[in-house]
């Protein structure tokens, strides 16, 4: 097993990235974080002044240890991002948008897992404060929240709490407000690495039916199964027996779930091994069985092993992987009938440690959270082949931990991220 990376001034407990080739992490933050400070200046609701565009959607990112929410508007027909630089001043582990309502949610490394709303200004891409929930039980626990999502009815906010080894939901209202924490469940286990000593939440979806809520536990090595209601929004154990659960190899570390819209097949992501799980789900009785187990890494790997992030493309024929350990990008083909995976393109991130990529609504583009580099990369997406293509452009901010898109032209479901 690989020996884990060393922590960084800017690595929070539920995530370290690993060492690179290249300029030093210092002389490239020292830079990019001198550049966001000239050209980016701070964009609040009553100074924006940028005019509307509609054709343009709006990207907000997350920035890991520094205290900041940006924003960059993107023409969807051109391939052009301009930044506007930073929106809101809170800590942002990860951040979510609403499908269909002007709201962004961020999630903090705070002590007690704060949650903010914010209500998007989609002309001059403004952020402004309506509403904060606290996650976790204990407000002198250490933050550490390292993932929320919505599930695809948009009415519950899943939260994965790293540091509490816990999972909770929230219910979300018809105008995108957050009200308290309607369920927390505790994981339990932990690992062979120093990183896994507990349970480590690491990311939380549900299933197509909406029966069960999957939490990918990167500290128990293991996917565990909880009941969910749809009515009241909460996730259980629903027995006295425990949280069904499936193991995956000691050391795996697993980070991120994704369903194939064929509603019968779930590809999970370890993070220490690299490595993805194509998994057989059953909705019925709510179980996972193995399929097909395949690495990420290149041929002749050494050094520290890291993936990060998991999604598939749009129709369910390519799944998409970020790999830290080789600063790569990787993309796998879906074989019709059986769910394999095979590997059809390996290709550099564009940057350094490629913390989180999301796709475009469209189905065209690819924005990769650069963290160490601190710039967020475009790539072009074959509609038919699935490839990826580097087109150069990128802007610069500091520490990228995730980039969530607001489409201002019309309705976006959540992403399967």
């Amino acid at each position: 097993m690989n020996e884990a990376p060393h922590a960084s001034p800017h690595t929070a407990p539920g995530d370290t990235p690993p060492s690179s080739a290249g300029p030093s992490r210092r002389t490239v933050l020292a830079a990019a974080t001198a550049t966001a400070a000239v050209t980016l200046p701070q964009l609040s609701a009553a100074a924006a002044h940028a005019e509307p565009r509609r054709t343009d959607d709006l990207l907000y990112i997350g920035t890991w240890g520094l205290n900041q929410v940006h924003a960059v508007r993107f023409d969807p027909d051109h391939g052009t991002m301009t930044p506007l630089g930073s929106v809101a001043e809170v800590s942002s582990n990860w951040v979510e948008i609403h499908p269909t309502r002007p709201v962004l949610y961020a999630a903090s490394g705070e002590q007690g897992g704060s949650i903010r709303v914010f209500r998007i200004d989609d002309a001059s891409g403004a952020l402004r404060q309506t509403g904060e929930v606290w996650a976790q039980e204990a407000p002198g626990v250490s933050g550490g929240l390292s993932y929320i999502g919505l599930n695809e009815d948009a009415d519950t906010l899943l939260v994965a709490d790293f540091s509490a080894g816990a999972a909770a939901t929230l219910p979300v209202d018809a105008h995108g407000g957050l009200g308290a924490v309607a369920s927390r469940v505790h994981d339990t286990g932990s690992g062979p690495s120093p990183r896994q000593a507990g349970p480590h939440p690491h990311h939380v979806v549900v299933d197509p039916g909406g029966r069960f809520a999957l939490v990918a536990d990167f500290g128990a090595d293991r996917v565990f199964v909880y009941d969910y209601d749809r009515a009241t929004h909460r996730i259980s154990a629903g027995t006295s027996r425990g949280p069904g659960s499936f193991a995956t190899a000691a050391g795996s570390g697993p980070r991120r779930l994704a369903f194939h819209p064929d509603g019968r097949t779930v590809h999970l992501l370890n993070e220490l091994t690299a490595d993805i799980q194509v998994l057989n789900w059953d909705g019925r009785r709510g179980t996972l069985t193995s399929r097909q187990l395949l690495t990420t890494n290149a041929p002749g790997h050494t050094g520290t092993t890291s993936a990060a992030e998991l999604a598939l493309g749009h129709d369910g024929r390519h799944v998409y992987a970020s790999n830290r350990g080789d600063n790569a990008l990787v993309v796998l083909a879906v074989e019709p009938g059986s769910g394999r995976l095979t590997e059809v393109q390996r290709l550099p991130c564009g940057g350094v440690t490629p913390w989180s990529f999301s796709l475009h609504p469209r189905g065209r583009w690819l924005f990769v959270a650069n963290e160490a580099s601190s710039t967020v990369n475009l790539f072009r997406v074959d509609p038919r082949s699935g490839l990826l293509t580097d087109t150069g452009t990128s802007v610069a901010v500091p520490n990228p931990d995730c980039v969530k898109i607001r489409s201002t032209h019309g309705a976006q479901r959540p992403g399967r991220l």
